[in-house]
Order: structure tokens, then sequence, then C-alpha cells
């Protein structure tokens, strides 16, 4: 028998803990901030102040949780990466929340049931701002997490999940497909997929949710230069399917030629985005 050669990619090693930190700052200080619009936006249209008790699931490191704070809101917060749990620490101290009460902000490892312990009065707003509907089964977690919360709020409670807009509204569709490419080389589950119509309303009926009303808000990707591009993107873990399937130097060159196109004559990266956003109620 002709001995039969097989070549075999090299398997990225898993994210070392400084790598892990370092990603999390990236979001932090880069990536988070595209999403302000969407965030206020939610918050204009509801209302939110002083009498809002909110709990942010996926937290993150806590921007969208200090807008509200200092809005006078009371917030809880709850991730499950300690990384970037510990930079939302650090933002929402009371002594850097200008406006906001000494209790306005309660963060949490873990989930709904963590939070559930710390005891207090219900809920009467949920968020979910992390953007759903641009990976393969990226809100399966999100349901029971969205049930068990909904536990914890009054009834008729809002409940906001966010997700990406149409991929014809979106400049960094086209960039976000360099994971799918990458990933389904190597049939590495995870890539990037483009946004359907109905992903929210999808999640929220199979969490027992209602809808009532949905937006849309524009959350342009703005990148002082293109080395700050490629970190911002990074950090968003849409690209760790592609990462594990080949390398983070592919990866980081694959993304760049991507990117070539949003650079502008100053140096500048500009790709304008589409999300959504929609409101549902607790029964």
């Amino acid at each position: 028998m002709t001995p039969t050669l097989v070549r075999h990619h090299p398997v990225a090693a898993a994210a070392s803990s400084g790598e892990r930190a370092a990603q999390a700052r990236d979001w932090a200080e880069i990536q988070e901030r595209m999403l302000v619009p969407l965030y206020e936006a939610v918050y204009e249209r509801l209302e939110v102040g002083r009498d809002t008790r909110l709990l942010g699931l996926s937290c993150g490191s806590g921007l969208a949780l200090l807008l509200a704070a200092s809005r006078g809101v009371r917030v809880t917060g709850v991730d499950a990466d300690g990384e970037r749990l510990a930079l939302a620490r650090e933002r929402l101290a009371p002594e850097r929340t200008e406006g906001a009460r000494d209790d306005a902000a309660h963060l949490v490892q873990g989930g709904p049931a963590e939070a559930a312990e710390a005891g207090g009065p219900a809920y009467n707003l949920v968020t979910a701002f992390q953007p759903i509907g641009c990976a393969a089964g990226d809100s399966e977690g999100l349901v029971p997490s969205l049930e068990a919360a909904a536990g914890l709020a009054e009834r008729g409670s809002s409940v906001v999940l966010a997700g990406w807009g149409p991929p014809e509204r979106c400049t960094t569709s086209a960039v976000l497909r360099v994971a799918t490419r990458l990933s389904d080389r190597m049939r590495t589950p995870g890539g990037w997929r483009p946004a359907l119509r109905d992903d929210l309303e999808d999640v929220a009926q199979r969490a027992g949710l209602k809808p009532d009303g949905s937006g849309r808000v524009a959350c342009p990707f703005g990148y002082a230069d293109l080395d700050s591009a490629i970190r911002g993107l990074l950090s968003t873990g849409l690209f760790e399917a592609a990462r594990r399937a080949t390398d983070q130097a592919q990866v980081e060159k694959e993304l760049t030629e991507a990117l070539h196109p949003h650079v502008r004559r100053d140096g500048t990266v500009w790709m304008p985005n589409v999300f959504r956003y929609l409101i549902a109620r607790t029964h």
C-alpha cells in the first residue's frame, strides 16, 4: 500500500491570559464606542432615568451601563468574561461616574442566576446589547439567559435585543466575510454569516417575550488608522474561529487587505453600518 501524505494546517493555540486582557482592553478603548449611538437611541426611546432598574446581559466593559448610570439609572451588569468585567468595574466606580448615585452599579461575573443571588428589587429594563445575527449559533446561549432575566423583571418590563442590520447597509459585512472564508477553509464552526431579517424576533419568541417595537440606528465604525481598525475588529471575537483555523498572522494579513478600500486619504478607516434593536415585553 502506498502511503498517503496528509498536510495538516497548524492549529492556533488558545489565547493566553495576556492576549485576552489585551483584547478586552482593545474592546473597551477602540471598539465598544462604535455602538454608543445604539445605546443612546434605546435610552432616549425608553426614557430611562432614576426610576429605571436595569439588568445588562453580557455587559462587557460597561460603556452602556456607564451611559445609563449617568442618567441616574440603577444598573446591574453580568458577563462571563472576567477581563472585560474588570474594566467595567474601573469605569463604574462611583467617583468616576458623574451624576450617578452611590448604589448605581452592581457588577457580577456570570449570568442572571448570579445576579439573582444579590437580591434587591425587580428590574424594569433588561438589555442585551451584544449584537447577534452575525455568527452561526450566536443566539443559542442568549435564549436561556433572557428567560432567566425575565424571571427577575417586573411584568411588562422592556427587554432590548440588538443585532446587525441588513448586509447591504453594513459596510463592515464585506470585512467580516474574511472570518467566514478562513474558518470555512478548515471547516471550523463559528464563522460570520449575514444577518437575517427576523433574527431578533426569532430570539424573542423562543425566549417567551412579546415584541413591542423596533428601530434602526446608524453606527459607523471609524478608526484612527489601520492598526486600530484591526485591533478593534479582532476584539469583537468574530474572528476567533478564523484564528483557530489558520493563525493570527494570516487573519491580520487578510483583514488588512479587506480594509484597504475603506482607508481614507488621511489614513483613517471609515465604514458606515446600520444596527437593529428590538423592544420586547415580559409577560
